[in-house]
């Protein structure tokens, strides 16, 4: 199977799993668990690919399916222009963008959410190991707050 037809599969999976609110709601929370861990273990200071790769062994070691700087394609109008590529890809139905700076800016944010809207997978977090964790959660289908 081509590499391009592997990853249609995987965003085509991703969008059947993204329909699953309590799926998706326990594996956040396992991600954001596995940060913890992580920082806890490690603190600040190192940079994002240390995070990275300690990321993915947690998540592994917690049971999930990770892959670190998974190419995604991103598609314009019915064609594929470039690739990005995910800090991780968890589950075949989770973004994960890592940080190491010293606060989350909307920058960041944005980059996610259009990460998002690129591969139309539905839900990511972004994660930031600076002097504490830092989370977002957030959504491709913009969500008002409650």
């Amino acid at each position: 199977m081509k590499q391009d037809e592997r990853i249609n599969k995987i965003i085509w999976n991703a969008h059947k799993k993204n329909d699953n609110f309590m799926e998706i709601k326990k594996l956040t929370e396992k991600v954001i668990g596995c940060a913890f861990s992580v920082h806890n273990a490690l603190g600040a200071g190192f940079l994002e690919k240390v995070y990275e790769k300690a990321m993915k062994i947690e998540l592994e070691e917690s049971g999930l399916k990770v892959v670190r700087q998974h190419p995604v394609p991103v598609i314009f109008k019915n064609q594929k222009i470039g690739s990005f590529y995910a800090d991780l890809f968890v589950n075949d139905c989770l973004v994960v963008e890592l940080k190491a700076v010293e606060n989350i800016t909307v920058a960041h944010e944005k980059q996610l959410i259009n990460y998002l809207a690129a591969t139309n997978i539905e839900h990511g977090l972004l994660i930031n190991f600076g002097s504490s964790v830092q989370i977002k959660h957030k959504y491709k289908t913009y969500k008002p707050k409650k």
